[in-house]
This record gives structure tokens, C-alpha cells and sequence, in this order.
């Protein structure tokens, strides 16, 4: 049998009120500019391997992925420095894509599902739609934080929710109509399980009136779990959902996923004794404590939802493919090189040591785990972004290293030489439909 060995989430730091956009009450949760569901997949999976466990596949699901026909989790697979032996597949574009890979995956397999996702300004499910990621290591019984212990699934055609290739936002039927349809498909999957008593019910739907029903008649079985503040949060909903009760859960208590989306999945999991040590931090508890602001008409401009005027400068080039591969490790990986004559970094990577001159005794040294510290930085308020000022700031690293990088998120009123960055892994810009990817730095919280 297959268990969750360790599990991670990442939900980015901007919240969006619905009273800032004059649509009463309610909260989402907002990606950055730079963000896309790559990125925030690739900062979920950093978060389990920091656990030091080592993934045998990888598989990537999103409804918005970057990228249609390339495969993105291979750039997932090169940010986070896995060895060419282990494989990396896309799988699936749908609400229910994640879970079911969850389901039916086998031993060492790494889950990886995050959305960004949309609905129409002013629309009623605009609020109610969120943006997150969740990392999930499957493993044998013996080793899992919590065991699958049953998985009853049922599919029906359902034209509830849908997105054309075309648009932006996604679109939904009338929400009388879903819960009418799900409900009794609820019902025939629960009653092919062998029990569904649970201390844990999870739920998750992209309609959020069959979600509520589905509780209400939940409630019944187990605690229903709720999750204010984030939205649904695409394929990555109900893992995402699942990772918020196995933060607080306990060693034997059980837990009920139930997902409703183009048919039903039901899930059970009981946690074991090795559950501390299969949980990587932050908590979602913890993140959703850190959230900070967003103005409405930012948020706007950052999903491309309001035209604004571009910089008086020609477009960014198009990312070179032949330069991405000859310098994978270093783009992707962060991978500076230590000189095997005296021990210094260079960042990036040098045949030939700036220290002592040694030629081709590098070593790859992994800096997106290093810490590090502002040397030095600048604020630019004159040059175009989509979160302005432009920061830029000399780094040194932990053990070695320094290097000039922008910094993204940043609160220029915390600002100050001395303080403390970690990496993130970001989208620098976009032109001719190829995205460049790039390590930035943020400040540390």
C-alpha cells in the first residue's frame, strides 16, 4: 500500500479583501507578479525536501499551467536539482487531476498541484477562488506519515465549471444546479466505503454551495474542517485542504477527503507516529497569519485583467534556449561552483577560481537553500515593474558567496544592510511566449 511519507503547502504572501474591491465580505489569496503555479509548485517541493528525502518521480498538475505541449514539470525537476534518472511527467489540467494522482500513485512518487486561479472581476465566484500549491511524497505503509487506508471514486459528466483554452477566467453554470447533481453522487461513493466515521472531514469543490452542502451533510461523520481566507484553490484544493488537518492532526486520528468535481473521490487516511516528522514547515496555519495586503487595482494588473501602459523601452528578449541549457544547474538550480584549491564560491560558477587561479576544480555548491545577507541594495522607482520600486541588493551568502539579485516582496520600510534574504524561485519576465525563470531573493520573515 502507498502512504503520504512527508507532505509540504505554499500559499504566497499577498491577501486580496473583497472590501478593497467594493464586494462586501471575504478574502482570497493572491500570487505575486512573478509567481505562476511553476513557481509555487517548485517552493511546496522545497519545503518537503528540506525534510532531506529524495523523490523517485514527479509529476505536476494545474489548470493554468505555463506552458501548453512543453512538459513544465522538467523545469520543476531542474529547480529543484533531482538527478536525470528520475522522471518528471505533467498529469492532467483538471480540478480532480491532483487527487486522483494522489490516489493511484506508487511508492516515491513527489505531488506536485498549484493553481493560479481566476474569476471575473466583479462575478460572484471572483472571492471565491484562491491561488496555492501543495507537495505531497508518497511511500510504503511502513514509512508514511499517514496511511491510505480506502479510496472509493465516481465520475459523471458534469458541466458545472469549465475554462475554454482561450480565456482567462473560469466559468460556471448556475451553482442550484451542481449541488443538486453531487449530492446524490456523494452519497453512492460514501456508501462504498467500508466506514466514514473520521475525527477529520475534509471537503473541497470549486462551487462553493455544493461544498457547503456536502458539509452540512458531512458533519455527520467527523469535525468538518474549514479553511478561511484562501479560496479554492484549483487542482491544488484539496491537497492543499488535506495539508491544513494533518498540521494539527494526531498519531491515530483518521481523516475523510472528500472532493467533488467532475465526479467524486473519497478518501481515507489515518495518521501514524511518524506524522511530526513527514510535516515540513511553515504550517498553513503559519503562512496564513503572514499574509500582507494587496491593492485591488495591483492585482489586476498583475493577472493582466487591466491595461496598462508598458515601459518606453523595447520589449525584454526572448529567453535563449541554447544559454538556459548549457547553464541549467546555475539558472535553474542555483548551482554556484566552490573552488577545490582554496574553498571560495563563485556565484555564478567559474572555470577559473577569483581567488587563486585555479582552473576547472569547481565543485557545484547549492545556494538556494543558503541563507544569506543584504550587503548593499538599491531602490529604483523610476524603472517599470509591476510592483514598484525595483529593488536590487548584493548578497552574501551563508558559507560563502556573494551575489547582486532583485528582491521581490520586499518592504522597502524594512529595508536595511545587515538584513536577513532566503531564495525564492520566480518568473524574472515573459516575451515571445517563453517565460524566464530566475532565483530572487526575498526578505526573511
Amino acid at each position: 500500500m502507498t502512504g503520504i511519507v512527508a507532505y509540504g503547502a505554499y500559499l504566497p504572501r499577498h491577501r486580496l479583501d473583497a472590501a478593497e474591491a467594493g464586494s462586501g465580505r471575504g478574502e482570497r489569496r493572491v500570487a505575486a507578479f512573478d509567481e505562476d503555479p511553476l513557481t509555487m509548485a517548485v517552493e511546496a517541493a522545497r519545503s518537503v525536501r528540506r525534510l532531506g528525502l529524495q523523490p523517485e518521480s514527479l509529476t505536476f498538475s494545474s489548470t493554468a499551467p505555463p506552458y501548453l505541449g512543453k512538459n513544465n514539470a522538467s523545469a520543476a525537476h531542474a529547480a529543484l536539482g533531482l538527478p536525470e534518472h528520475t522522471a518528471a511527467y505533467d498529469l492532467g489540467g483538471s480540478y480532480r487531476s491532483a487527487l486522483g494522482v494522489l490516489a493511484g500513485s506508487t511508492n516515491g512518487a513527489l505531488v506536485l498541484a498549484s493553481d493560479v486561479t481566476l474569476g471575473r472581476p466583479g462575478g460572484a465566484d471572483e472571492f471565491e477562488r484562491g491561488d496555492a500549491a501543495a507537495a505531497f511524497l508518497l511511500g510504503p505503509d511502513e514509512a508514511a506519515a499517514a496511511t491510505i487506508e480506502e479510496h472509493a471514486g465516481a465520475t459523471e459528466e458534469l458541466m458545472d465549471h469549465w475554462r475554454a483554452p482561450e480565456a482567462a477566467a473560469a466559468a460556471q453554470w448556475e451553482e442550484r444546479f451542481a449541488a443538486d447533481a453531487y449530492l446524490p453522487l456523494l452519497e453512492r461513493t460514501l456508501a462504498r466505503l467500508r466506514t466514514t466515521a473520521a475525527d477529520h472531514v475534509v471537503v473541497s469543490s470549486p462551487g462553493a454551495r455544493t461544498a457547503k452542502a456536502a458539509a452540512k451533510r458531512l458533519a455527520k461523520f467527523g469535525t468538518v474542517a474549514a479553511l478561511p481566507g484562501v479560496g479554492h484553490a484549483g487542482a491544488a484544493d484539496p491537497l492543499l485542504r488535506l495539508a491544513a488537518v494533518l498540521d494539527r492532526a494526531r498519531p491515530g486520528e483518521t481523516i475523510l477527503l472528500v472532493s467533488l468535481a467532475d465526479g467524486c473521490d473519497a478518501v481515507v487516511l489515518r495518521c501514524t507516529e511518524r506524522l511530526a516528522a513527514g510535516r515540513a514547515t511553515p504550517a498553513v496555519a503559519e503562512q496564513l497569519a503572514a499574509a500582507r495586503p494587496v491593492r485591488y487595482l495591483d492585482y489586476l494588473r498583475w493577472r493582466g485583467l487591466l491595461d496598462r501602459a508598458g515601459p518606453r523601452r523595447p520589449d525584454p528578449a526572448v529567453a535563449s534556449a541554447p544559454a538556459s541549457a548549457r547553464n541549467r544547474g546555475w539558472k535553474f538550480a542555483l548551482q554556484a561552483s566552490r573552488c577545490g584549491a582554496c574553498g571560495a564560491v563563485q556565484a555564478p560558477p567559474q572555470r577559473v577560481c577569483v581567488r587563486c587561479a585555479a582552473v576547472d576544480r569547481g565543485k557545484p555548491e547549492p545556494l538556494a537553500d543558503a541563507g544569506g545577507t543584504i550587503a548593499t541594495f538599491s531602490v529604483d522607482r523610476l524603472a517599470f515593474s509591476l510592483n514598484p520600486p525595483v529593488v536590487a541588493a548584493v548578497v552574501d551568502f551563508d558559507g560563502g558567496g556573494r551575489l547582486e539579485m532583485e528582491l521581490t516582496d520586499a518592504d522597502v520600510t524594512r529595508l536595511r544592510v545587515g538584513g536577513r534574504v532566503r531564495m525564492v524561485f520566480r518568473r524574472r519576465h515573459s516575451s515571445g511566449g517563453v517565460h524566464n525563470y530566475a532565483w530572487k531573493a526575498t526578505q526573511d520573515d
